[in-house]
């Protein structure tokens, strides 16, 4: 079954990228579907206008409520009845990977909605979303990259989007770890060789050295992800290793 997606949004053409590389290649497949609703199609007048000034005064203009409320109703209607209908917002929750792998895991059809100038009126927000999710602290033109950013999220996790899904596994954050170092020919550079036990083809010191290195690269990148990380003995004795090898205090 397909993962359904929908995006309501005044650039539509600006998720062409979507239809690209991995994304592309699952909606290719069939493994997901993405349907696009534009808000002006449901404006009035010759206009057609969809943004207006904000009550009480203030800088940038306010998306009206009318033409997002027909685009929204039209998704929900051509989506099945489960659909879940999502914000992106600066006051929405954090999105992390968890997140992300329970949406590719529930297969849930999701309706973005992507806002554009100031924000969106309330009244939207108060009688037809959902739930708000946010990519980060930080403020963007336009919410249509961060709808982006979690369509890509979920969409490389459905079974057969990856040519091998231990890609995904493996990948920074699914196990609240970062990702141990790559390496690929050349073995030899002036800037450094290749380590030597990934030359050993001994795939248990590998899988020791990588896991080290995932640790290790965590505890000094991202001290904050240690805090959802349970070490065991041996987890313990890789990290002390990993300290002492670099010199890390």
């Amino acid at each position: 079954m397909a993962l359904q997606l929908g995006v309501i949004s005044l650039l539509p053409e600006v998720f062409e990228s979507l239809n690209h590389g991995v994304t592309g290649r699952a909606i290719d497949q069939g493994l997901a579907t993405i349907n696009y609703w534009n808000p002006r199609d449901w404006a009035k007048g010759s206009y057609k206008r969809v943004d207006d000034k904000p009550y009480g005064g203030g800088p940038g203009m306010v998306m009206m409520y009318e033409p997002l409320r027909g685009a929204i109703l039209q998704g929900k209607k051509e989506m099945p009845r489960n659909t879940k209908v999502i914000y992106l917002s600066p006051q929405g929750r954090r999105r992390c990977q968890k997140d992300f792998n329970q949406c590719a895991e529930d297969k849930q059809p999701l309706l973005f909605i992507s806002g554009r100038y100031e924000g969106i009126d309330e009244r939207v927000v108060e009688h037809h979303v959902d739930e708000e999710w946010s990519i980060g602290d930080f403020v963007l033109s336009g919410g249509e990259l961060a709808t982006m950013v979690c369509i890509d999220a979920i969409i490389r996790l459905l079974p057969g989007s990856l040519g091998n899904m231990s890609s995904a596994v493996q990948d920074s954050f699914m196990n609240n770890l970062l990702d141990y170092p790559h390496y690929t020919k050349p073995i030899k550079l002036d800037c450094g060789d290749v380590p030597d036990v990934l030359l050993s083809g001994n795939h248990q010191a590998i899988a020791r050295w990588r896991r080290k290195q995932a640790l290790g690269r965590t505890w000094i990148k991202r001290s904050d992800l240690m805090q959802n990380v349970t070490l065991d003995k041996q987890d313990e004795q890789l990290l002390k290793e990993f300290i002492n090898e670099n010199n890390t205090i």
